[in-house]
């Protein structure tokens, strides 16, 4: 698996679900109980501003710079050009990102950045009431990423339980159900965390 092209496929998938965002519309629910549509953009940009801050500083601080957003939509849109840029400027994969104290492969970082970015883009698509399931060859190459990277003492805190799907699911329902959200019914909503 190429973890540069799973980033970049990732974020061709939430630009197309944040194209969706209407001016008024930030303060729709989404499928993340503690947020609201533009807590939500805030929080994706959050995400790609750390995996920028790692490709191009080799560190990630454990805290997100707090500031003001006026426009979540354009931010993502902005951070999400200027991450694919620092990726292409990356000199090889071979090297590790410093997150605290710890040391992690950048090829770890960008596979985990486009697991939470991709799904985030569902939520943000589902928040807009036009739902678009992740393409599935994306979605059944993150959903390998995220049962690797998502443990059970990550429940209830970061994520809810998995939710059950139909033995005949598609990879984008297998994904996001892994994460705790319900493509066909919108139950889960209140029980994610992130």
């Amino acid at each position: 698996m190429n973890s540069g092209e799973l980033l970049e496929r990732s974020l061709a998938y939430a630009l197309g679900s944040v194209a969706a965002v209407a001016p008024g519309s930030l303060g729709r629910a989404t499928p993340c109980a503690r947020w609201d549509l533009g807590e939500l953009l805030g929080h994706l940009d959050d995400a790609l501003d750390a995996l920028h801050e790692g490709l191009t500083g080799g560190r990630i601080g454990l805290f997100p710079a707090a500031e003001g957003r006026a426009d979540p939509a354009c931010d993502f849109r902005r951070r999400a050009c200027a991450l694919l840029g620092a990726w292409v400027a990356l000199p090889g994969e071979e090297h590790s990102v410093a997150v605290g104290d710890r040391p992690l492969d950048v090829r770890v970082m960008a596979a985990t950045g486009a697991v939470e970015i991709a799904v985030h883009g569902w939520d943000v698509a589902q928040a807009c009431g036009r739902p678009r399931p992740i393409p599935s060859a994306l979605a059944a190459e993150l959903l390998s990423v995220a049962r690797c990277v998502v443990a059970d003492e990550d429940r209830g805190v970061r994520f809810a339980e998995p939710v059950g799907v139909l033995p005949r699911a598609g990879a984008s329902d297998r994904l996001v159900a892994f994460l705790g959200r319900d493509s066909f019914s919108g139950r889960g909503w209140s029980a994610f965390r992130e």
